[in-house]
């Protein structure tokens, strides 16, 4: 139980966002109308993916001064696992724009530095796979992980905030916290932030789980 109990606590937080999040009151908005609820989907991805990608920065400094081959590879399961969230970001994203805007994808700045910064995290894993030598390989990938992060965090926080953006918060439109959070969308959406980041990581922790193993019966 002591191992498991937040990975219950996940999982109940998750189905209770989800459940709120389709049954509870939003506010009447123009143009958002019900669309607003999928802010409890959308963005607890991208949080989700951030938390992930701290992860596996954090394991890659920890390698680079530690040299482990398990901090390594932790770092390479939290970036995958983290990717997923990512894609889910873009894909809720994606059909909340088709609802509000018109186009599911309308090169919106947000949208375009988003999947730059996706893009960076794919170049890390192909990189990963271009190079045969294991230390090679895990030196090199940490460097470029540590820069990719602050790179990534400048691309969608940064960035779209200095230019026009159809996205709440960016190029002087209000953000939600300004004018449409209610507290009956706080109730809902900040558990979803805890509860899809604790199945984030548990995901990561299963992945990493199987690698450890498949890594041995290969050395073996």
């Amino acid at each position: 139980m002591k191992k498991t109990w937040w990975k219950i606590l996940g999982s109940l937080i998750v189905i209770y966002t989800t459940i709120a999040g389709l049954l509870l009151g939003v506010p009447r908005l123009a143009i958002l109308n019900e669309t607003i609820r999928n802010l409890y989907f959308h963005v607890p991805m991208w949080f989700a993916m951030l938390t992930l990608f701290s992860i596996s920065v954090f394991y890659s400094i920890k390698f680079l001064l530690q040299g482990k081959e398990e901090d390594d590879l932790r770092a390479v399961e939290s970036v995958n696992v983290g990717i997923v969230f990512s894609l889910l970001g873009l894909v809720t994203g994606s059909f909340w724009a088709k609802f509000t805007w018109g186009q599911f994808w309308s090169f919106d700045v947000k949208q375009n530095f988003t999947a730059v910064s996706i893009l960076l995290y794919f170049a890390y894993l192909i990189l990963r796979n271009a190079i045969d030598e294991e230390q090679k390989r895990a030196k090199i990938a940490a460097i470029y992980n540590i820069f990719a992060f602050p790179m990534m965090v400048v691309l969608i926080m940064v960035l779209p905030r200095l230019s026009d953006s159809l996205h709440p918060g960016n190029g002087g439109n209000p953000g939600f916290n300004s004018y449409d959070l209610d507290s009956r969308m706080r109730v809902v959406l900040y558990p979803a932030f805890i509860g899809w980041s604790i199945i984030g990581y548990w995901i990561y922790t299963i992945r990493f789980r199987i690698r450890s193993i498949e890594n041995k019966q290969q050395h073996n």
